[in-house]
């Protein structure tokens, strides 16, 4: 919030929520019932004392004015981010003007505030003093990256190896050993240090006996996995864009090396998955110049949401470099000119021919590519059998929704916004159809999160 007056809308807030637990606990907060003495200034603060069990209220304070996107503190003991009583107090503004009113911070918000944007500026003026970021040895990286790399091949090798017992022994073999194998498979992958390779085949591992059809899809990863490894073991005679993208898919990290590029980003969705160790967040952004649509990647040790966190339909003035690699789209957020505020811009559309072309397009840089982010114009959602498709309103194609959407609460949310008419969709097409994240009327209105 950067100007008085200029208010989120509630999908806005609540896809800031770490769980579903979070965003329903937190619109029943949404109500002036518990609330007392809340209020907001045009400097971007929120603040409000929330009645809860105990004989003092909690002290609930947002900072929105944040570019990398609103920061909260809260006296209750919850270990979320934000607690239902930090969405709840931004629900409560975002609906009412009455109940939070412009008017001067309490102490004990504008303390909080002062001190952690002091400690914002000292350390922007820390990272552009010119001083050395470290002291590393450049040989002794150099060694270090060439001891990496004989352990990767190492594990390719091994890999390799075991796709072809599997395929000398028959594809039936792997239904009965069972998990077990590709375990400890993906063990020896993480001893290699190629983390790439662990997860993909883990993932291959999960495949048998998931239905009609998954000796199909077996083959296709094994496919998949001998094509990176020998990606890898031949990655001095590939092209300089798919060599890196090959060290990337191998869990190599890379830093953000390219150029800086200034634009108004349009956040075109949010969303995080999670497994036991790591919770990832996703944040798809649109520039209102360059038109293009980039991702920013962030991650949380397990039970803790990661930052940023953008709301879906602001916008924000800001640099971004992108990592290396053919086509792909991930970025690094550099340097905020301004807070994210509200913006009415919109991606342009295609039809879905265009973007299964797309994906195809993509698929010859990035072979191993799930998807690729794409903005559907004028579709419509309409029931297949027992699946769902989104069908172009003006000619005869349509693409299917893979599984995954068809379980998500937002398939009803998308229905219910279309009510028969074209809408505009954002979300990721790939190999097992589309995933609608986020979506716009086709006149006047905000954007719906589906995700």
């Amino acid at each position: 919030m950067t100007q008085q007056g200029v208010r989120w809308t509630a999908d806005q807030v609540l896809a800031l929520a770490p769980d579903a637990a979070s965003r329903k606990a937190g619109s029943k907060l949404g109500a002036a019932g518990p609330w007392s003495e809340a209020g907001c200034a045009d400097e971007g603060t929120v603040w409000g004392l929330c009645k809860g069990s105990g004989s003092k209220p909690y002290q609930t304070v947002v900072d929105i004015a944040d570019a990398a996107g609103p920061a909260y503190k809260c006296s209750c003991p919850s270990r979320k981010f934000p607690c239902k009583h930090a969405l709840g107090l931004l629900l409560l503004w975002a609906a009412d003007d009455a109940a939070v009113p412009p008017g001067q911070a309490p102490q004990w918000a504008a303390q909080w505030t002062a001190g952690r944007r002091g400690r914002a500026e000292e350390k922007k003026a820390g990272d552009g003093s010119g001083a050395p970021s470290g002291s590393a040895d450049p040989e002794a990286a150099r060694r270090r990256a060439e001891r990496r790399a004989e352990r990767v091949t190492a594990g390719a090798v091994e890999l390799e190896q075991r796709l072809v017992d599997l395929l000398r022994g028959g594809l039936a073999t792997a239904e009965q050993a069972g998990y077990g194998l590709w375990g400890e498979t993906a063990a020896r992958m993480v001893d290699a240090q190629a983390q790439g390779l662990a997860g993909r085949v883990r993932e291959l591992g999960a495949i048998p006996s998931t239905g009609p059809g998954w000796p199909v899809r077996l083959l296709e990863e094994c496919a998949l996995l001998h094509l990176l490894g020998r990606g890898w073991l031949r990655r001095e005679r590939l092209p300089d864009g798919l060599a890196a993208t090959v060290r990337s898919r191998m869990g190599l990290s890379a830093s953000a090396d390219g150029p800086p590029l200034r634009d108004h980003w349009l956040v075109l969705a949010q969303y995080d998955t999670t497994d036991p160790r790591l919770t990832t967040r996703r944040i798809w952004l649109h520039g209102a110049a360059s038109h293009r649509t980039v991702l920013l990647l962030s991650y949380g040790a397990a039970g803790r949401a990661p930052e940023p966190a953008l709301p879906v339909g602001l916008s924000l003035e800001a640099e971004v470099s992108a990592y290396p690699g053919a086509g792909q789209p991930r970025v690094a957020l550099g340097e905020q000119f301004a807070p994210p505020a509200p913006a009415t811009i919109r991606p342009p559309g295609m039809t879905t021919s265009q973007a299964a072309a797309r994906y195809g397009d993509a698929l010859r840089e990035d072979p191993w590519l799930e998807s690729v982010p794409v903005t559907l114009d004028r579709v419509v959602p309409a029931p297949d059998g027992d699946s769902w498709q989104l069908a172009d309103a003006d000619e005869d194609a349509a693409l299917p929704l893979t599984p995954t959407a068809r379980s998500r609460p937002g398939l009803w949310r998308l229905v219910a916004l279309s009510g028969g008419a074209p809408v505009r969709v954002f979300g990721e097409c790939g190999h097992q159809g589309f995933t609608p994240l986020t979506a716009w009327p086709e006149g006047p209105g905000d954007a719906v999160t589906l995700c």
